[in-house]
């Protein structure tokens, strides 16, 4: 074979192992993609959307209300795949849900990104340390930390997701959008 050839194919697969390696490095700790496989985050993220997520910032500061987390489900629930869901109530806080509304430390939220009222109670609990407490968008069709009587440890949050990417159509930012009632 000519040296000119050889030389050319080494090169182009060291490229091809060293965009693979950093790709995978990316995919584990920085930055990954997934498809949603449920409707629990209804009208926010729609069935089979897919949403950039966002692995390394919980390194650097604490999940606040309103981010849409991935999430290992605490382990009682057996669960086989990862979850999404919104954080509603954090550390310490009181969580009550009651009058188609959420209250956190008797203070009403304003969720403008709910497509309907909540139907059913929950509470009064107070979310322990290292804890949260999380709902999906979709609550009166969630499975969420209002039926699973268990918390969910912060260690088992994955990452923030912060775009939906696809399909085109639905490409947006993942905003907080939640805030207290006046």
């Amino acid at each position: 074979m000519n040296k000119e050839i050889v030389s050319f194919i080494k090169e182009t697969l060291s490229i091809i192992v060293i965009a693979f390696i950093l790709a995978m490095i990316l995919r584990t700790f920085v930055i990954e993609g997934r498809i949603i496989p449920s409707g629990s985050m209804l009208p926010t993220i729609q069935l089979q959307d897919r949403v950039m997520v966002n692995k390394f910032i919980y390194y650097f500061t604490e999940p606040q209300r309103g981010d849409i987390v991935v999430l290992d489900p605490p382990e009682i629930l057996n669960a086989n795949q990862d979850y999404i869901k919104r954080v509603i109530g954090l550390p310490g806080e009181e969580i009550e849900i009651k009058d188609g509304k959420v209250y956190v430390d008797g203070k009403a939220l304003n969720e403008p990104y709910l497509a309907e009222p909540i139907t059913y109670e929950f509470g009064p609990v107070v979310v322990p340390e290292n804890s949260l407490l999380v709902l999906g968008d979709n609550r009166n069709h969630s499975f969420d930390s209002h039926h699973w009587n268990a918390w969910l440890t912060e260690d088992r949050v994955k990452g923030k997701a912060f775009l939906t990417y696809w399909p085109v159509k639905h490409i947006k930012l993942l905003e907080r959008g939640v805030s207290f009632q006046e």
